[in-house]
């Protein structure tokens, strides 16, 4: 059979790990006639911008796993119902007979409808997804490839923004850390993955699965200041205060994309402004942006590995009869950290979304719990690195 392969949604530090295993098993079957590759996702469907990957050389393809972002080129596509019928003209021009999808919550939506539509037109096609989200929202899985690198850079980024911000407190005494994460606070949690003492940034964690008003946070702020002389705080792109609006946001979201998630004005821009003004502390801002999601500097090797067998096992499973079912993590009890490989159906992760457990979450501090540490350091890879501070012993 003729394979399709495509990759969607916000490309990751090792979603190319999860493209080679796709194309090195394949490529390697015997069940296989050739590999085509859809550029910038189901939208290369839809204008026929395909090309045969089989045609790429050995060499090339072994650099996929240590390059950025989608080889492929991605898309945040929602496709319409007079669409499907495109996909499947294209499908059959080509006789492409299995369809493995790399991306998210929305991607899996994209997949299960291409499938659904396959079968009700009696057109044989195996569809398979391929779990990708920094974000680390998608259910049924333990935890999503391409989370545990961002985790580190988060983590990496928060260790060293914490230094910076005890070395420069005398003038610029708050750092806030503003990450990516959606309306799920797994990356922003993973900012105290290095945290070894009270000193150590972050000192405060703010999460979409704990809303708080900015006048709490700021009080906070004060507290956590008084008490260090320095204060670094980390929150989600999405923060939302109890009443579920977005901190600092006023009106219409400055963007909607084509599934409906609304991007709003900077949180952490907001409460930077009120703490200057209303506690007289100068606090800046970073904001890593797309940098936090496909650093391959920061890679977890973890992570890298997993994404790689995810990619493999959806074409095993494909080429075993399965369909509309995207491969998943399955974390074995115990120690040492080990994960086996499972399935579950497109339609029940298509659209969902997985937040942090309240177990997660100390229950009297805006902190991760040692909880989330456990769950978390085994993906990020190599232990972080220990940072020194001076005894500062006095002349």
């Amino acid at each position: 059979m003729k394979l399709l392969v495509g990759q969607s949604g916000g490309p990751t530090a090792v979603i190319n790990a999860s493209l080679f295993g796709v194309l090195d098993e394949a490529l390697a079957s015997s069940q296989v006639s050739g590999v085509v590759g859809s550029l910038h996702g189901i939208e290369g469907v839809l204008r026929r911008e395909l090309i045969d990957l089989g045609q790429e050389a050995p060499e090339t393809l072994a650099l996929l796993p240590h390059t950025p972002s989608a080889a492929l080129g991605s898309c945040r596509y929602k496709l319409r119902d007079d669409d499907l019928e495109a996909v499947l003209a294209v499908f059959r021009q080509y006789d492409i007979r299995c369809f493995i999808y790399i991306g998210g919550n929305d991607s899996a939506d994209t997949a299960h409808r291409v499938g659904e539509a396959a079968h009700e037109a009696g057109y044989e096609l195996r569809v398979m997804g391929v779990p990708k989200t920094i974000d680390n929202d998608l259910p049924l899985t333990d935890h999503c490839p391409g989370y545990g690198s961002a985790a580190r850079f988060v983590a990496l980024a928060t260790m060293a923004a914490g230094r910076d911000t005890e070395a420069m407190r005398r003038t610029d005494p708050v750092k806030i850390v503003e990450v990516m994460g959606r309306h799920a606070g797994w990356l922003a949690a993973a900012s105290m993955l290095g945290k070894r003492s009270a000193e150590d940034a972050p000192h405060l964690v703010y999460v979409p699965e704990r809303p708080l008003a900015a006048e709490a946070i700021l009080d906070e702020v004060a507290r956590a200041h008084q008490a260090l002389g320095y204060a670094v705080l980390a929150l989600c792109e999405n923060q939302p205060d109890p009443s579920g609006k977005v901190l600092g946001a006023e009106g219409t979201p400055v963007f909607v994309d084509a599934f409906g998630h609304a991007y709003h004005e900077s949180p952490g821009a907001y409460l930077a402004r009120r703490i200057q003004d209303e506690l007289g502390l100068r606090a800046r801002l970073d904001k890593p942006g797309s940098i936090q999601r496909m650093m391959t500097a920061t890679v977890s090797a973890t992570d890298r590995a997993e994404a790689e067998l995810v990619g493999r096992q959806a074409v095993r499973c494909a080429l075993a009869g399965q369909t509309d079912q995207m491969v998943i993590l399955v974390r074995q009890p115990g120690e040492p950290y080990a994960c086996t490989l499972d399935t579950a159906l497109l339609q029940d992760i298509a659209n969902q979304q997985k937040r942090l457990p309240a177990s997660y979450l100390e229950p009297q501090a805006s902190l991760p719990s040692q909880a989330f540490r456990d769950y978390a350091l085994p993906l990020i890879g190599e232990p972080l690195p220990t940072l020194a501070r001076l005894r500062a012993i006095p002349v």
